[in-house]
């Protein structure tokens, strides 16, 4: 009621309705995680187009296998990368001290590590300011400081004074994509650094393509730091190239975080495996070949694409960034609930490395393997929607990728839409909200065509009542929402009974 009523009249309040829309989260966002000549290591990237990974990361390298898969991710429809640089070796930034005359004053370092930062060169000019206050430029060149400048800088009016508001060590921190800024001992508190034109950073090093699981395990852990955004998808193209040993144990850790984020990981081969009845063997080899998961899939055989470095030579590339980009597209056109799958899901410029037929694609398709094919007219094509977990011997209820990325989905979105709920009075209005939010989200994916059934009725229930959460629950503040729904299962196979009609005569 209001607050006081002292004149007779019309009084208006306005009460809250309790509806609390849920947005349905991403399905499609992809994480990267692999070797790359440049970026920050082990720091997550958004990526939004390939453009912006030749930016940020080098674009195509011979030693990055991510580098091909990332490409083909976004030529066969994905959105949204999230990029993890990892390396092994010793990687570091190229750099340069600048003096005063009398000791280096401030040393110039590339934003990242790698050997692309002797590409840079710094420009330092000092004015007649009385204040001493100079100005940083630096360029990037193509390939190396006698080509084209592809990007400049300019920091204007700097100070080496900690207290002035344009610090040089905070500002280009602050500002520069290309460059960092340290402190060195000088011979005065403020002296500034002499004038300087085009000197190039030295120094440097790649390091190299991970050789260790830690080496990718930190890259995977450093997911973490995209929070509140999510990855749905996750690739790891390099990790066929550590051996069996270690690349058991990068997959299970992948596929053990891909659990607790309610992600779907995309298992690659290694490029030993050119044959089906290769493939078959190496699926039944328990000291080869990852456990098997609901919340991963594998496809045979890997692709081939022209690799542009090599003058259009084809190179052979782990499958995982086309079939993101296809699972994106999907998702993007028909909905997360729509496998992956069919003559619609068509393999944008790569071609198979080997051909299958329908007795091999048989074989591999009973034990949780999803083919790649070459159709007339369709071209390739992704011809499987399984999970690892899909093999006919284990019957999981996880068989079918659609079922299995759809259930994470609903889990996501509502794990991201509910979070009010904490610390409300856990009591029927509370309950009552609940069932309100969460049916309302669930019957607009009906209205969408996600679930199975005719009415609402036969496509989902939730439950949050007194059955669900009891008193015992109440006092140890625990509500409990109950939510099951029918999913729509892939037309795997489809059987056709032909019946010819004789002994038709005229009426």
């Amino acid at each position: 009621m209001p607050a006081v009523l002292n004149y007779p009249g019309v009084y208006i309040e306005e009460i809250p309705s309790g509806v609390r829309p849920i947005a349905g989260v991403s399905t499609s966002d992809t994480a990267f995680i692999d070797y790359f000549p440049r970026g920050a290591l082990n720091k997550p990237v958004r990526i939004g187009s390939f453009a912006e990974f030749s930016r940020a990361f080098g674009g195509l390298d011979t030693s990055s296998e991510a580098s091909y898969a990332i490409a083909q991710y976004f030529l066969n429809g994905g959105s949204v990368a999230w990029v993890v640089r990892v390396a092994g070796g010793a990687p570091a930034a190229a750099s340069k001290d600048f003096p005063d005359g009398g000791g280096a004053v401030i040393r110039i370092k590339a934003a990242n590590e790698g050997t692309w930062g002797r590409r840079l060169k710094v420009t330092i000019d000092t004015n007649t300011d009385p204040t001493g206050r100079f100005n940083v430029t630096v360029r990037e060149y193509a390939i190396d400081p006698a080509d084209q400048v592809v990007r400049t800088e300019v920091h204007r009016n700097l100070s080496m004074d900690v207290a002035d508001g344009r610090y040089s060590i905070n500002t280009i921190n602050a500002a520069s994509e290309l460059i960092t800024a340290e402190r060195r001992a000088a011979a005065g508190a403020n002296a500034i650094p002499a004038a300087a034109a085009d000197v190039a950073l030295t120094g440097g090093d790649d390091g190299t393509a991970p050789t260790t699981p830690a080496q990718v395990q930190s890259g995977i852990e450093a997911l973490d730091q995209i929070a509140p955004a999510i990855f749905s998808l996750m690739c790891l193209p390099g990790a066929t190239k550590l051996g069996d040993a270690n690349y058991k144990i990068v997959i299970a850790a992948a596929t053990t975080f891909c659990g607790k984020h309610r992600a779907f990981l995309l298992v690659d081969i290694p490029d030993t495996l050119t044959t089906a009845a290769a493939m078959s063997t190496w699926r039944n080899d328990n000291t080869k070949m990852p456990a098997t998961s609901p919340d991963s899939a594998i496809y045979f055989p890997r692709l081939t694409v022209p690799d542009p470095l090599a003058g259009g030579v084809p190179r052979d590339i782990p499958a995982s960034g086309t079939v993101a980009g296809i699972y994106a597209r999907t998702d993007a056109a028909r909905g997360v609930w729509k496998a992956p799958a069919g003559t619609d899901a068509t393999i944008q410029g790569a071609t198979l490395v080997t051909e299958i037929n329908d007795d091999l694609n048989g074989t591999l398709n009973i034990q949780g393997v999803n083919a790649l094919r070459s159709f007339p007219i369709f071209g390739s094509i992704v011809w499987g929607a399984r999970t690892t977990d899909g093999s006919d011997a284990k019957a999981s209820e996880w068989k079918y990728i659609p079922v299995r990325r759809m259930a994470l989905y609903i889990e996501e979105s509502l794990y991201q839409g509910l979070k009010w709920v904490v610390f409300e009075p856990n009591d029927f209005p509370l309950w009552s909200q609940i069932r309100l939010n969460v049916g309302a989200f669930l019957n607009g994916l009906f209205r969408q065509g996600a679930f199975a059934g005719v009415t609402p009725r036969d496509a989902y229930f939730v439950k949050c009542d007194k059955d669900t959460t009891t008193q015992a629950d109440v006092d140890r503040g625990v509500v409990n929402v109950l939510i099951g729904f029918a999913p729509l299962k892939p037309a795997e196979f489809v059987v056709l009974k032909i019946q010819q009609m004789a002994g038709q005569s005229e009426a």
